[in-house]
């Protein structure tokens, strides 16, 4: 603006009106359209972040409303609905609690504190439990939180940040360079006066031939200052945007547009990633038999021929007792299964042997529920049976489950002591449904006296029933997708919670794991020394991948959509939540 002013000056002088006032006006329009465009845009970004945040915030919950278990948005709950809690979850109002096991809450977003507590604020990250919603929206504790802040401003992206870095410089230079021909300009001028002996003699003609040095000069410093040069920036990044949109991308940072080209590895999840999350049960050992092709036909009958009556109904009990899923009936009067893929696909097996969850459900008291975790990763019931007496069920992790039984299930049902041999050959069935991709889950039981402690599920001593083998099929495309990536020269690693040689057998699957990669597992990486992290990490294809921005200096991705992600994609470079489906800690 101050070029403006001198170059209307000048040009005034040198050319009258109108006529010189058109340099100057022209400097006053191009500013003024650089500074509009630069507003518009960023008030359309602005615009867009809020439809990004709306879409970002719709999340939905269970509820019982009018008598019917229902899906509804977060911003729909009323005082008086009653909320249906599990892992995951975001508590979205101030409630009572009505009933439930081990609520175990991440309160960290209200008090900063991380670690977990026995109390019923914002997150659920264990158990299970029912709400009763009693002050919704902003007269909630969160809501009263909410209100005492101030919106933080949108800080300028890494590219942003050295471009306007650039333009002061070409700016400076400039400066100097317009100054020091200025100096020239006149010097040379006061020369001719000198030579010509002509200094003391001055005219308007001189004085005009120092106004149009001083135009130059003007034009010179006002064309070099790349005012655009963000603003050009500002709009490609949107644009990106725009397009990532299109591709159903929501994009939280714009720096995340330029931040995505810069990743050289991209640490993934497999269940929901690279896998359907879709599970189905692929086979079952039982009795010493193992049964394959069990999502083919006449399942029913094969299931049915190979077992016994009173053993198909300790494992149908097994199944319908020790479950935190639910069978709902919606309008139609179909069935849905509401909860974790596995579980669901262990109780929809149950029912396609016949099983009837509701009156299973009917005869059997459940007097203590220990719910699943990633510690224990098992999850344990006790029940009261009709007949007196009470049974214990447990069911997780094979390795977990294995070890904690010393009796098998014979034939006519009844326990019978668990042999070395059979325990290696049970052992062998587990790693060998493992290689073959299947998830594995043991069955187990433990009858009990009413003398036991009620307070305690026992942790030892009980009876196997059966080994399921649950297959998660790798997502059509994938195995394309890692080959493009390691053709860009981007490193797929996979992160998984897995046994290893269901992650290995994925891993290949996908492409992943090559003949000259290595996989370990958490633990072991851990214990490693840094000398040996440093030789075994660039080898690493699937492994939980901590040191790779620190000590390798690279630029990390993460791909993931659970609550166990979280972490992960907080930590990364950039983080990319996967999917719809990807819970609200992800």
């Amino acid at each position: 603006m101050v070029c403006a002013g001198l170059s209307i000056g000048v040009g005034l002088a040198r050319e009258g009106w109108p006529e010189g006032i058109y340099d100057g006006l022209g400097i006053i329009l191009s500013k003024f359209l650089v500074v509009m465009v630069t507003a518009i845009s960023d008030y359309k970004q602005s615009l867009q972040f809020r439809d990004l945040d709306r879409e970002k915030k719709k999340i939905f919950i269970q509820v019982t409303r009018d008598g019917q278990r229902q899906k509804v948005s977060i911003y729909d709950l009323v005082v008086g609905d009653i909320v249906h809690l599990s892992i995951g979850d975001q508590v979205a109002a101030d409630g009572i609690f009505i009933s439930g096991h081990s609520l175990l809450i991440d309160e960290s977003s209200l008090s900063g504190e991380s670690e977990p507590m026995y109390i019923y604020v914002e997150k659920f990250k264990d158990g299970s439990g029912k709400m009763l919603v009693t002050t919704v929206g902003m007269r909630t504790e969160w809501g009263k939180l909410m209100e005492t802040l101030n919106e933080g401003s949108e800080d300028e992206t890494p590219l942003q940040v050295k471009l306007n870095g650039v333009a002061t410089i070409i700016g400076k230079i400039e400066l100097f360079f317009s100054v020091l021909e200025f100096l020239v300009l006149v010097g040379r001028f006061l020369g001719e006066k000198v030579i010509h002996n002509e200094f003391t003699d001055w005219s308007s003609a001189d004085a005009l031939t120092l106004i149009d040095y001083l135009a130059v000069v003007v034009t010179l410093i006002d064309v070099a200052v790349p005012e655009g040069l963000p603003l050009a920036v500002i709009l490609s990044l949107a644009f990106a945007v725009k397009k990532l949109m299109n591709d159903g991308a929501l994009v939280r940072h714009l720096s995340a547009c330029e931040a995505m080209g810069s990743s050289n590895c991209i640490c993934t999840d497999k269940t929901g990633m690279l896998t359907t999350n879709h599970m189905v049960v692929d086979k079952i050992w039982i009795r010493g038999n193992t049964i394959s092709n069990v999502e083919g036909n006449n399942r029913e009958e094969i299931l049915q021929s190979e077992i016994s009556e009173r053993v198909l109904d300790i494992t149908l009990q097994a199944i319908f007792q020790n479950t935190g899923s639910e069978v709902v009936k919606d309008k139609d009067g179909k069935n849905s299964i509401l909860r974790t893929p596995t579980e669901s696909t262990v109780l929809e097996f149950g029912l396609r042997l016949g099983g009837n969850f509701e009156a299973q459900r009917r005869e059997f008291k459940i007097i203590k529920v220990e719910p699943f975790n990633s510690v224990g990763k098992r999850m344990s019931v006790l029940t009261a049976l009709p007949e007196g007496g009470m049974r214990a069920f447990c069911k997780g992790a094979s390795e977990i489950v294995l070890s904690m039984c010393d009796k098998v299930v014979s034939d006519n049902g009844e326990p019978v002591p668990l042999s070395e041999e059979q325990f290696r050959n049970i052992t062998d069935v587990i790693n060998g449904f493992a290689s073959e991709a299947l998830r594995t889950l043991c069955l187990a039981f433990k009858d009990l006296n009413d003398s036991s402690d009620e307070n305690n599920i026992p942790d030892s001593g009980y009876t196997l029933i059966a080994v399921v083998g649950i297959k998660d099929p790798v997502r059509p495309g994938v195995k394309e997708a890692v080959q493009t990536c390691l053709e860009a020269g981007i490193t797929v690693r996979m992160v998984t919670g897995d046994n290893i040689n269901t992650a290995r057998a994925i891993a290949k699957e996908c492409g992943i794991l090559t003949s000259d990669g290595e996989a370990v597992e958490g633990p072991e990486l851990r214990n490693m020394s840094p000398a040996d992290m440093k030789r075994i990490i660039p080898k690493l294809q699937h492994t939980l991948v901590t040191q790779l921005r620190n000590t390798f200096g690279e630029f990390v991705a993460v791909t993931g959509d659970g609550t166990n992600d979280a972490p992960a994609l907080h930590e990364a470079d950039i983080g990319l939540s996967m999917g719809i489906a990807g819970t609200e800690c992800a």
